[in-house]
């Protein structure tokens, strides 16, 4: 299924079919019930233990947060949560806003020459730049030289390949034994190219100024404190980790919002409206002004709804003692799957969920039915995203800031035959150009 490029629907015809909770083999079981976030992914009360991500899924990232055991989860975000906080964010807005700034003369040069852009291209650009500049200290230089870094194709092999390996193992166990030396040895380029980028970036980072404000900080020993940091292992592996998921997943969310905006003419004239009345230069659009834009917050997580950055899932594994999800009991090891898509696009869940409506998440009475617990783009639980308020702050300074500046039109032909979201998926989205023409807004200036 994960390979046919629909898995995401062919999860939520399953379920629509026979009901919230799946079995999909002999050992797995899908659920969208919308309890299951918390029941499968919640924190555990003392004593009890949680339901580990599926050792297929990790077995490449052991020494990171991500692979980490319970234990050492605890220990690892406790060091990096600073950082991820609003006062590291704080520290990190004047290195941010250089790269936001350098994304915004790229769309000027653009505009300039009245030549369309294509914006889903130019996310990425800046996500990688700014998310390689908070985890080795140094910009990918992608915006600067309007092509990707060399080492950027290899990270999202390597993001491809792991995916690849662990649904081969989930798949066919039986036969890992076999066929899983064989899948190392072609991966095996890929892994040791991409590795020695890894140590070489942190090494350097490291002979850096130690309280630098971005990722690594947080993981290097600190003597002087008392702190003891993590192994130059476990930074490399949080370090790519960082990379892959906190770069195209902000700007498949940025592109998916920009594209519904777009094509939603009354929901971009009343997010004009909050915009303006709320800024009166480029300048005052900032990481953490644009929080307080209520329309906007809808709008993103509306976006976040029907594109989520995220589509599939995470599989855990029931503890030894079993449990019951979704209102069925699950002996312990059995496999649980909550498919970020097809939760959100499941009827049983939200009102009318193949419609673009940020007014669901303002109070509307149309949508009153719907079950906001079932919105979890960034997880839940111990072990969510921890890099969500980063995330979002992104998402609405860009949007607000290119908004407030440009008249922003698709280019005509560009998907305008079906929806640019319906996308195909592999380990994620297989997106398209989002071509646009941008033309600056009568009476607005340049950035100061």
């Amino acid at each position: 299924m994960s390979w046919s490029g629909t898995p995401h629907k062919k999860i939520l015809a399953l379920h629509q079919r026979y009901g919230g909770v799946v079995r999909t083999s002999p050992n797995s079981v899908s659920c969208l019930h919308a309890s299951a976030w918390k029941e499968v992914y919640g924190h555990r009360k003392p004593g009890q233990p949680e339901n580990l991500k599926h050792p297929g899924f990790v077995t490449e990232v052991a020494a990171g947060i991500i692979g980490a055991d319970t234990k050492e989860h605890t220990h690892q975000r406790h060091l990096l949560a600073p950082a991820f906080s609003a006062q590291g964010m704080q520290r990190q807005e004047p290195l941010i806003r250089h790269h936001v700034n350098n994304l915004f003369r790229c769309f000027e040069e653009h505009c300039a020459a009245d030549r369309p852009i294509d914006l889903g291209q130019y996310f990425n650009f800046f996500s990688f730049d700014v998310i390689g500049d908070l985890s080795f200290g140094e910009s990918f230089g992608n915006l600067d030289r309007g092509a990707f870094h060399p080492w950027i194709a290899t990270i999202l092999d390597f993001f491809v390949a792991q995916h690849d390996m662990a649904h081969f193992r989930r798949a066919y166990p039986f036969l890992e034994a076999l066929v899983g030396p064989l899948i190392k040895v072609f991966a095996a380029k890929i892994i040791l190219k991409h590795n020695t980028f890894m140590r070489t970036q942190i090494t350097k980072r490291l002979a850096l100024e130690p309280s630098r404000p971005d990722f690594v900080d947080g993981m290097m020993p600190d003597a002087a404190k008392g702190k003891e940091g993590l192994s130059l292992e476990a930074i490399c592996h949080n370090a790519s980790i960082f990379v892959v998921a906190g770069s195209e997943t902000t700007a498949l969310a940025l592109a998916g919002a920009i594209y519904l905006i777009c094509t939603h003419p009354e929901v971009l004239t009343r997010l004009k409206e909050e915009i303006d009345s709320s800024f009166s230069s480029e300048e005052q659009i900032t990481l953490l002004s644009a929080q307080r834009l209520k329309y906007l917050t809808a709008v993103i997580d509306e976006t976040l709804r029907l594109y989520p950055a995220a589509v599939g899932s995470v599989p855990r594994l029931i503890q030894p003692a079993g449990q019951v999800i979704g209102g069925y009991f699950l002996p312990g090891g059995t496999c649980v799957d909550i498919w970020h898509w097809s939760m959100y696009h499941n009827p049983a869940n939200f009102s009318e969920p193949e419609v673009f409506a940020p007014q669901r998440w303002l109070g509307d009475e149309r949508f009153g039915a719907d079950k906001k617990a079932a919105f979890q783009p960034f997880s839940t639980g111990k072990r969510s995203c921890i890099g969500m308020y980063l995330a979002h702050s992104e998402i609405k300074q860009i949007v607000a800031r290119l908004l407030w500046k440009y008249e922003v039109e698709l280019v005509e032909g560009v998907w305008r035959e079906r929806d640019w979201c319906d996308q195909r998926v592999r380990a994620s989205y297989v997106h398209p150009p989002l071509r646009v023409r941008l033309a600056v807004r009568r009476g607005k200036g340049e950035v100061g």
